[in-house]
Formats: structure tokens, C-alpha cells, sequence
């Protein structure tokens, strides 16, 4: 069973159960996983007999409510992905973007390019940079929208990689009109993110990062000169994880309707089929709905 955060979109409309987790469409190759919506939303299940999807009447003073009709061609996915240190979001995101060719954004990234290219934007940052300041929102946010609404990412779509990280960042996306389709959120376990940062060492030399316990290095050489760096340790990341959680709490505030919860503390092969099989409802989802209203 499927379960996403439900939209508030009405009347309903009953259509074809293509994406049954029982059905072959159904990526997923593990039957005991599955998704959770956060526990306070109100879930939309997907059953193997019915789906239900809502539409949403255009408002209008003047005159009756008609469906407007959309082209038959679906736009490209919108999606944000969040997770805590060492969730993996680095290799699913890797994974999303090979298969599905969005424009993979960082804000970190982002930032750091901005700079590099001495935009307008990256001047700005620059001088609170160099002051040791936290660059604001509203630089960054800006950083942000110009990215989205560059070309490659309105054609191919985008995944946007930890970022708004708190309700005010969300809060001011959703002021310029840029909303995801789906809000992906990995949930991993703290004992295992804890042991996946401590267990953590960088090869100064190649700069190729290994675990101790699940990527160990390949001979003793390497071994002798793997660093670890100062913040991972239990104790700080502890202290991370709490800042995280508090950050994706007031960010889920304002995405609770398309968010779905993924178990990350399965293998990287499993969290993808999870995410693949998101993914792919959204997309069937929207070309039926597409379909239906130019109908």
C-alpha cells in the first residue's frame, strides 16, 4: 500500500488503478515496503480496486465553474528531496537524476557558483561571506528562483537537494509561485545515521570517502592515511540531527499535502524503488488528470 499526503482538491474523479502495489507497474521490488505520509497529515491511499484523485474548480465571481483544459503533454516534475547527514540523499539524488534527467540544485553548490561567476547575486553573498556573516534569505531564495526558472530546469524539470531548510525559506518559494510536485523526505533512524557519520574517513590524497564499517578501504596504505573529520562525532552530530529535525519540521508545515516519507534505513537499491515508485505515481497521476481535463 501507497500512502501520500492527500490534496484538498474536490470534486472527486475516479480513475484507472494502473499503479496497484501488486500490479507488475509497481517498481517496487520489496512488498514490505512502503510510504508513509507524516503522521499528522491525512493520507490519500491507493488501492488495488480504486484510486480517487480531486481536481480543483477555478473560482470565479462572475461566472459558472468550468474545468479549464490543459494540453495533453504533462509538464516535467518539480521535486524536492530533505534528509539529515548521512541519509544518503547524495547517492539518491545521483540515482533520481539518472533516471529521470531533472536538474539536480544545491543551494550549497548554488551558492558557491554564484560567487565564483561573480553574478549579482554572488557579489552580495560575497560580502557577508567575507565577514564571516551567514549569507540572508532572501539572497539565497533569489539564487534559488533564477536557477528554477532558467530553461533547462522549466523543460527537464528539477530536484532541488536540501533546501528550504525552514518555513520562512518555504514560505518564500511559495511567494514566487515555484511549488514541488513532491516533497521527499528520507527517514532514517538516528542509531544508524549516528553510526554512519562516525564510521566516516576521507582519503586526503584522492579525496574518496569511506566507512570503516560499510566501505572499508581497499588496502592497508590507504588505511594508514584516512582522516576523519573534526565534526563527526557522535557528539556533534547529535547536535546536527537535532538542528535537522527542528528545520524539516517547520518545512513539512507547509509541504504536509505532498509529502511522502521514505525508509532510508534500508539498502540504497530499496530507497530508490520507493522513491521510483513516488515518483512514478506523480507522474501518471498528472498525465491522466492532463488527459482527462482536455477531454
Amino acid at each position: 500500500m501507497l500512502i501520500m499526503g492527500s490534496t484538498s482538491f474536490s470534486p472527486s474523479l475516479s480513475l484507472s488503478p494502473s499503479l496497484s502495489p501488486h500490479s507488475s507497474k509497481f517498481p517496487n521490488p520489496n512488498p514490505n515496503l512502503f510510504f508513509r505520509s507524516h503522521s499528522s497529515f491525512t493520507p490519500l491511499t491507493l488501492r488495488s480496486n480504486q484510486t480517487r484523485y480531486r481536481l480543483k474548480k477555478l473560482p470565479s465571481s462572475n461566472a459558472p465553474n468550468f474545468l479549464v483544459a490543459a494540453s495533453g503533454k504533462a509538464e516535467p516534475l518539480k521535486v524536492i528531496i530533505s534528509g539529515a547527514p548521512a541519509s544518503g540523499k547524495g547517492t539518491q539524488c545521483e540515482l533520481i537524476t539518472q533516471k529521470y534527467g531533472l536538474v539536480h540544485i544545491a543551494a550549497g553548490d548554488l551558492l558557491r557558483a554564484e560567487v565564483a561567476a561573480a553574478s549579482e547575486n554572488g557579489k552580495l553573498a560575497k560580502e557577508y561571506m567575507e565577514k564571516g556573516e551567514l549569507v540572508p534569505n532572501e539572497i539565497v531564495v533569489m539564487m534559488v528562483k533564477e536557477r528554477l526558472l532558467q530553461p533547462d530546469s522549466q523543460q527537464r524539470g528539477w530536484l532541488l537537494d536540501g533546501y528550504p531548510r525552514s518555513s520562512s525559506q518555504a514560505a518564500a518559494l511559495e511567494d514566487y509561485g515555484i511549488r514541488p510536485d513532491l516533497f521527499i523526505l528520507l527517514d532514517v533512524s538516528e542509531d544508524i545515521l549516528v553510526e554512519r557519520v562516525v564510521g566516516r574517513r576521507l582519503d586526503p590524497l584522492t579525496g574518496k570517502i569511506y566507512h570503516l564499517k560499510y566501505s572499508p578501504p581497499e588496502n592497508d596504505e590507504i588505511a594508514s592515511r584516512l582522516t576523519q573529520r573534526f565534526d563527526d562525532t557522535e557528539e556533534k552530530v547529535k547536535l546536527r540531527l537535532r538542528t535537522h529535525h527542528q528545520n524539516v519540521d517547520a518545512v513539512l508545515s507547509v509541504y504536509k499535502d505532498i509529502t511522502v516519507k521514505v525508509n532510508g534505513n534500508e539498502a540504497k537499491e530499496h530507497v530508490f524503488a520507493q522513491i521510483d515508485a513516488a515518483l512514478t505515481h506523480v507522474g501518471e497521476q498528472r498525465k491522466v488528470n492532463s488527459g482527462s481535463l482536455a477531454a
